[in-house]
């Protein structure tokens, strides 16, 4: 029973770890912070489930070689729905730390939840890392998208309590799954080498592609965190609007990695990626300046569609340089950036408490134009030291 190919197993874990990531974005208006300038206090909560989340991958990993798939991915969505539970039972006038604990716990279920799916793609990922991503990016959207639609239809007419209750049932109900689930065994990835690690700070390539990651995570997790916030305040909508308008992103974004997954193979990756870098500094900016709900979905739009597939293409480009890389392992130069970039919405509530409002989309503005510019100069890099094919002169 309950027989899963590598494909649909690791689809299950990417609309899970959407669900989760989402939450923070979705739940902050139902909690009352879009009526508060406490935006130090906002970020905090985001610094609260990354803590979580780097506290509990020393776990996941031990999990995961010791006991398995399995467990791993059972332990990490019980933790799931016991934290949501958790802030379920916190009161509305309850010290923010209570909900910061509920939150690391939260960030504690990512971790293995994370770790566990991506370490159960590694055989299509060796295949095709651009397609496998892209694929399982789609599902993490839906996963998104279904906790904002959630939040959003219910905003109005049920309590905060019952809603957390309701999202709580999902991860209970795949904790079950998992549980009852005979996973294959996959070969657990050797760790990078401190020498390894040390060399890839020598190497050009390697500190631009990093660097692009790390702005990239940032820019998709801060627009997802603090979009409806920034909407409420910046446009007047209301709260439920809001969320439906974050649900425009999220949906742009698993339509955008639908139809990516038949454009792959047809066009060139690096010509895609700068078309992709583009669209997200068009959708930042129009966002930043817009005052009316027209611009603001014609900047969502633009913004999923060109997030689309910056990740994969990214992904797929070290990869294809640096063989040791895993997705789902966090270390080496790489990971630390993937991990440093879940860090960007924590500070933009440092940033919005200096400069307002507004900085919570000056930030990833300037960030996407950062990612444009990085794809070109790497393009460019990778020309240049490209091996010239066997008789060709290398000009």
């Amino acid at each position: 029973m309950w027989q899963f190919s590598p494909a649909r197993r690791s689809l299950i874990g990417f609309f899970l770890m959407g669900m989760l990531l989402a939450f923070l974005g979705a739940i902050l208006p139902a909690w009352g912070y879009h009526l508060r300038s406490e935006y130090t206090e906002t970020g905090s909560f985001f610094l609260a489930m990354v803590a979580g989340v780097l506290a509990s991958l020393k776990g996941a990993y031990y999990l995961l070689e010791r006991k398995g798939l399995r467990i791993a991915l059972s332990v990490a969505a019980g933790l799931a729905c016991a934290a949501l539970l958790y802030l379920a039972a916190v009161p509305a006038s309850a010290s923010p730390y209570w909900r910061l604990a509920g939150l690391f716990l939260l960030g504690a279920s990512i971790g293995p939840t994370s770790a566990s799916v991506l370490h159960a793609i590694t055989p299509l990922y060796s295949r095709d890392p651009a397609a496998t991503l892209n694929l399982g990016g789609a599902f993490f959207g839906l996963g998104s998208l279904a906790t904002v639609l959630l939040v959003g239809g219910a905003f109005y007419v049920y309590t905060v309590p019952s809603i957390l209750i309701i999202l709580a049932v999902i991860p209970g109900l795949f904790a079950g799954i998992f549980a009852r689930t005979n996973f294959d065994l996959i070969p657990f990835p050797r760790s990078v080498p401190l020498r390894q690690a040390v060399q890839d700070f020598k190497s050009p390539e390697a500190i631009l592609l990093s660097l692009l990651l790390f702005i990239q995570f940032g820019n998709e997790w801060s627009i997802a965190g603090w979009m409806p916030i920034f909407l409420i305040q910046r446009l007047g909508v209301s709260p439920a609007a809001s969320l439906h308008l974050l649900a425009v992103y999220w949906l742009s974004l698993l339509v955008g990695r639908i139809a990516m997954q038949a454009i792959l193979p047809r066009v060139r990756h690096g010509a895609l990626l700068l078309v992709c870098g583009f669209s997200a500094v068009l959708g930042c900016g129009v966002l930043f300046h817009t005052n009316n709900m027209f611009g603001a979905t014609a900047g969502i739009l633009f913004l999923g569609i060109g997030y689309a597939a910056i990740y994969p293409l990214v992904a797929e480009m070290i990869g294809g340089r640096f063989p040791y890389y895993h997705p789902g392992f966090y270390n080496g130069l790489f990971s630390l950036a993937t991990v440093g970039g879940l860090l960007a919405p924590w500070t933009l509530g440092i940033y919005a408490d200096l400069w307002g409002i507004r900085a919570v989309m000056l930030v990833p503005f300037l960030g996407a134009i950062t990612v444009f510019l990085l794809t070109v100069v790497i393009r460019i890099y990778a020309r240049l030291t490209r091996l010239p094919a066997p008789g060709e002169v290398k000009a």
